[in-house]
């Protein structure tokens, strides 16, 4: 029997943006309304969220609990997330392996260049609920 045109697409969608069961995520974002957006949809998928509002709350959420996924804003004041990013890599290298970033500065040269170089995830905004339910699901299970 054939499958019809589409079909095995729609499949594939659904696959890449199922949860991943009993992880837990820290949502850094200086944008209330971002930062509130990530985490409704994510918890709505069954992963249990933090959120903190710049990269140094973050550090201190990281120093006290263990979290499976760091999803990022590139741009912040008081910590920015490559700075995020540089201080988990320091602390904590297995963690880099887990972070995805979240930004609104794609054309900026050395956002690119810093993008690059990590070879992290990036979402860029604005961003839909399944882009981040894909790139959620892929930055947990790359190995």
């Amino acid at each position: 029997m054939d499958t019809p045109p589409g079909a095995a697409d729609e499949r594939d969608d659904l696959v890449a943006a199922s949860p991943v069961p009993g992880k837990t995520i820290l949502v850094v974002d200086d944008e209330p309304a971002v930062a509130s957006l990530l985490a409704e949809a994510l918890s709505r998928d069954g992963y249990k969220v933090d959120m903190a509002s710049n990269g140094a709350v973050a550090l201190r959420m990281l120093g006290a609990r263990d979290y499976d996924l760091i999803m990022s804003d590139s741009g912040m004041p008081v910590l920015s997330g490559p700075e995020l990013y540089r201080e988990v890599a320091r602390r904590e290298p297995r963690l880099t392996r887990r972070f995805v970033f979240v930004t609104g500065d794609i054309l900026n040269p050395r956002t690119r260049a810093f993008l690059a170089r990590t070879g992290a995830p990036q979402l860029e905004k604005p961003f839909t609920v399944e882009s981040v339910k894909r790139v959620v699901r892929r930055a947990l299970l790359a190995e």
